[in-house]
């Protein structure tokens, strides 16, 4: 399939997102002060900003390609799970698969910054697994979604959206109706996405998740890393993100490594997202491992040159994949 129409081909792609859905705040000041209740700055708030985050920002990056993306998660029914819930729709995203729940709170991470410094972080979540209750709800969600799907994203931010038992069922149900299934991973859940299409660590998540020991430096100590992986999961495949060093791809009896795009570094968060994403659409189209490796690569690469988390930017994608013959 040639590069333009695999683009188009992603207009017909609906994909569901599983996952920690959040909301990132920013609050925007100055400090002309110091407190007089403690050596600490005094910010003065001049604008507030809610954005997409965690799992939200897949969604937007799934959207960016011209898929439909699908959220599905449990959120509180707070005012901030009411802001979610307003940024998802301001955004044109389906919310049909969002939970509420009286017994959860939405995590909110915000961000106070003065200048162009920022002051301070303050994260409102928790981290205990949804109740037996919560996860009956999401899943039967999950289910009526997913068969208009042609694949599903496990976004896990270790927010206790995923557990083992979701994952087991999602995969089994995805099994049996041939929609595969892409896995972004965290620490709390890694050995629990057994029989899943693509995995995605990056390369801290692998050494830790595996609690091995390699030099990615050296070509046969990599390949080993990703097949022990493989066995151990039972995997289709992985796509393991390196860093400067690219992306390595074992997939389809087709294994490869390509270097990273020369790139003038600005912000790398949400790069991992925006990959996880790209790679997720080529898998529903069946493109090739080579073309799922190279698109992601390129296009991880794309937004770590934009300042902040944003979602890729569909055209310059096309144009550079043109350029890069991939």
């Amino acid at each position: 399939m040639l590069l333009p129409a695999v683009f188009e081909a992603f207009n017909e792609l609906k994909v569901l997102v599983i996952g920690d859905v959040m909301i990132d705040s920013y609050v925007f000041g100055r400090v002309d002060r110091i407190s007089p209740e403690a050596p600490v700055p005094v910010v003065v708030a001049q604008r507030r900003e809610y954005r997409l985050g965690g799992a939200g920002n897949v969604l937007l990056n799934v959207q960016a390609l011209g898929a439909q993306a699908i959220a599905c998660s449990v959120i509180g029914t707070d005012s901030y799970g009411d802001e979610l819930c307003n940024l998802l729709e301001s955004k044109g995203l389906v919310t049909r698969g969002i939970v509420r729940s009286r017994d959860r709170i939405t995590t909110v991470k915000e961000r106070i910054i003065a200048g162009s410094q920022q002051v301070v972080r303050v994260d409102t979540e928790t981290e205990a697994p949804i109740s037996t209750e919560e996860k009956a709800s999401l899943l039967q969600k999950i289910k009526e979604l997913a068969l208009q799907c042609q694949v599903i994203i496990f976004e896990d931010y270790d927010k206790g959206v995923i557990s083992a038992d979701l994952i087991q069922q999602v995969v089994s149900f995805a099994k049996e109706h041939g929609i595969p299934t892409v896995v972004d991973p965290k620490k709390r859940n890694f050995l629990h996405y057994h029989g899943t299409t693509l995995f995605k660590p990056n390369l801290k998540e692998l050494r830790e998740g595996l609690n091995i020991s390699f030099d990615v430096r050296i070509p046969l100590e990599l390949e080993a890393a990703a097949q022990k992986l493989k066995d151990a999961l039972s995997l289709d495949g992985t796509l393991i993100t390196l860093s400067e060093r690219g992306v390595y791809i074992d997939f389809k009896e087709e294994k490869c490594h390509l270097p990273a795009h020369i790139r003038q570094i600005s912000d790398v968060s949400g790069a991992g997202d925006t990959v996880i994403s790209i790679a997720a659409c080529c898998v529903a189209l069946g493109l090739s491992p080579q073309r799922i490796a190279g698109l992601s690569n390129l296009g991880g690469g794309l937004v770590c040159e934009e300042v902040g988390v944003v979602p890729i930017n569909k055209s310059l994608l096309l144009a550079e994949a043109l350029v890069a013959n991939l």
